[in-house]
Parts: structure tokens; C-alpha cells; sequence
């Protein structure tokens, strides 16, 4: 997929449709500990009977989301399963405007659900960081806007497990995740592990789901728009985020502070 233009920001688009190599690429992180209590799912585990355990076995669930692609389909798995809780949102303040849209349409869209956003309103003067820090420390600044807010709500909540809508497809850092992973402070639930990108795309389609419009342009993963580029061909979905950082991890889900 090639976008066609550019947006402000300085998120440069591929233009000339020819393959290009991928930005350097994180190392792969080992891999969280199977869960001995889950049962014996399989790659071709319906992702419903997966979120359908997790909600008998982890009553207590919470669902982080930055509403890309992934998140939007599992939004709506989650809701055919039964899940009432918390969709837990974190504002940068370096969020596009079509990100904030989306979330807004998806509350709109699941009212049995608690959309929640930590450090609403947060804006690049907001004196949190430097307004310049997602340039010259990604690492710092992701610590402070997106990791730090999240980590601290999570220490107030206390639930015991995870549902989130990594994949194995999106990046080389996530090629061995598992669907029901142990280590760290909480179990953490990947429904849609095994789903590619074509699969997903498909879901979204049929169930007509409010996905950002910024997908549709190349933007395979949306995140800040001062650290967020469009995909270009051959790189995976993940490669327009903090591209020739060497980085493709806020530290969410990888690194010393991983939830």
C-alpha cells in the first residue's frame, strides 16, 4: 500500500511505488512465558474463544488501545464476546486529529464499554517534556507521555491480565508472541496473534468498523504524528513508526519498563 502526498509533520509518503528496503529494525526481544493454565490454543483458535476465556479466567480485564487497525478489530471481537470493561486511551498530546476522531466514534460505537484517556488534553507546551524531546530521545519521551501515564493507572487498577491487539505480522519484535503470555506484573492476552494484516483489513471491511482513515493512506501504524511516517513497499506494518531510530517499541510491550 502507498500513500500519495504528504501530510504535515514532517511525515514524508513513498511516492515512486518502488520496493524499498526496511528502516533499521529493533532487536527481537525473548518472547513472555507461556501461560500453564490457559488452554491448549492452536494458531487457528477462534480469537472469540480466546477473549471468552480470558474474561471467565480474568474477570477483572482492562484493555489498553491507541485505535489502530488491530485495536479496532478487536474492539469489536471484544464486544461480541461480552467484555463491559475499561478501553484505556493515552493522550501524548502529540496525537493526530483523525486518532482522537477515531476513538470518539468507537466510544460512540460500544457504550457498554469505559472509554477512558489518561492525560486528556496533553499538548506539545504542556511542560511535560521538552517540546522537542520526541526528536532528539524517543525513548525519553515515549517514557514520559505514553508508558509512564499507563504504568501509573495500572498500579491504581491492579487487574490481573491484559487484552491487547498486538500480532505476530506487525514487526520482528512481535514474530513469537503467544495468545496468552506470562511475566512481568500481569498476564497479558494477544487475541489476535496469528491474524495477518489481509484478515484483519477483511473483518474490518465486513463489519464496517470506524478503522482511522489514516490506515488507508499507508499509515499501517498510527501513532504520534511527530514520530509517525506512511509505510512504504515491502516494509512491515510497523516500519513508519520512529523510522531510522531504530526503534519500533514505545516500551509498552518491550524493554526494561514493559507493562
Amino acid at each position: 500500500m502507498t500513500a500519495l502526498g504528504n501530510r504535515p509533520g514532517g511525515r514524508t509518503l513513498g511516492q515512486d511505488g518502488a520496493a524499498l528496503t526496511t528502516e533499521p529494525r529493533a532487536s527481537l526481544e525473548v518472547a513472555g512465558h507461556r501461560d500453564s493454565t490457559a488452554p491448549d490454543f492452536t494458531p487457528d483458535t477462534d480469537p472469540l474463544d480466546v477473549i471468552r476465556w480470558t474474561l471467565s479466567a480474568h474477570p477483572d480485564l482492562l484493555m489498553p488501545s491507541a485505535f489502530n487497525l488491530n485495536g479496532v478489530v478487536l474492539l469489536d471481537l471484544a464486544a461480541r464476546a461480552g467484555y463491559r470493561g475499561e478501553v484505556v486511551f493515552v493522550d501524548t498530546g502529540f496525537h493526530f486529529p483523525e486518532t482522537l476522531q477515531t476513538r470518539d466514534r468507537l466510544a460512540a460505537r460500544y457504550p457498554e464499554m469505559t472509554f477512558v484517556t489518561l492525560n486528556a488534553g496533553a499538548h506539545p507546551e504542556d511542560g511535560q517534556t521538552p517540546p522537542d524531546l520526541y526528536a532528539s530521545d524517543p525513548d525519553a519521551c515515549c517514557a514520559v507521555r505514553k508508558v509512564a501515564p499507563l504504568q501509573a493507572y495500572l498500579r491504581e487498577k491492579a487487574p490481573s491480565a491484559l487484552l491487547n491487539a498486538r500480532s505476530r505480522d506487525q514487526a520482528a519484535t512481535r514474530a513469537d508472541i503467544r495468545f496468552v503470555e506470562t511475566g512481568g506484573a500481569r498476564v497479558k492476552v494477544n487475541p489476535l496473534a496469528h491474524w495477518a494484516r489481509e484478515r484483519l483489513e477483511a473483518y474490518a471491511r465486513e463489519h464496517a468498523l470506524p478503522v482511522n482513515p489514516l490506515y488507508w493512506e499507508g499509515f499501517l501504524s498510527v501513532g504520534c504524528w511527530t514520530c509517525t511516517r506512511a509505510v512504504r513497499p515491502g516494509e512491515d506494518a510497523r516500519a513508519g513508526r520512529w523510522a531510522g531510530k531504530g526503534k519500533t517499541e514505545c516500551g509498552l510491550w518491550a524493554g526494561e519498563n514493559r507493562l
